[in-house]
């Protein structure tokens, strides 16, 4: 947290532990690329907590992002974790805000849940800090 680093969208997986607020996470960065999601599943025993990115500019795609995110969160092993979703690229003209956003991505299956958008801007660090204090203290509650 707090270095500014150079990125390539994820081709595979990649996993980094990361203290926050005396919470340690371990998170796994799984690629997007469609031919690698039915590998996503692999990843969900014992989740508590889980972060989705979505490309608030990418207005053609939020469609895809929300069929994704539905199918995930049907999943058994992450019928308790809390949700926190990334609205980035806020930065961006045209960006959909945190309502728009919201509401393509179908909130009528997140009732069941914890669940938060943040807006975001992952390359000025803008507003992550906001959407992990609300992860850790979501976190902290169990």
């Amino acid at each position: 947290l707090g270095e500014i680093v150079t990125t390539i969208p994820t081709i595979g997986f990649n996993v980094e532990t990361v203290e926050y607020k005396n919470i340690c996470f371990t998170v796994w960065d799984v690629g997007g690329q469609d031919k690698i999601r039915p590998l996503w599943r692999h990843y969900f025993q014992n989740t508590q907590g889980l972060i989705f990115v979505v490309d608030s500019h990418d207005r053609e795609r939020v469609q895809e992002s929300a069929d994704e995110l539905q199918k995930m969160l049907q999943e058994d092993e992450l019928r308790d974790a809390v949700l926190l979703v990334f609205a980035n690229k806020q930065d961006m003209p045209n960006a959909m805000a945190v309502s728009e956003l919201t509401d393509k991505l179908g909130p009528q299956g997140l009732r069941s849940r914890a669940w938060y958008v943040q807006a975001t801007c992952a390359t000025q660090g803008t507003g992550l800090y906001d959407g992990l204090d609300w992860l850790s203290h979501e976190l902290a509650k169990r």
